[in-house]
């Protein structure tokens, strides 16, 4: 395993987390009930996860011969 490319991912997954609490907050900032802050959120911060996980897997995927 390349150790160069798994520390890169792990700090891209880090500064995602930081991003997803700091939408949360604001979304949350702004809003007047439950359903106001989560329902944005969740369709905000859903395929920002997918697709980081997805381009996770084949960073660190092993090479194919």
């Amino acid at each position: 395993m390349n150790w160069t490319r798994f520390a890169g991912v792990a700090v891209a997954l880090a500064v995602l987390l930081y991003g997803t609490v700091a939408v949360f907050e604001v979304f949350d900032r702004v809003s007047h009930s439950n359903s106001d802050t989560i329902r944005p959120f969740v369709i905000t911060m859903g395929p920002v996860w997918v697709l980081s996980i997805w381009a996770a897997t084949v960073l660190l995927r092993k090479p194919r011969n």
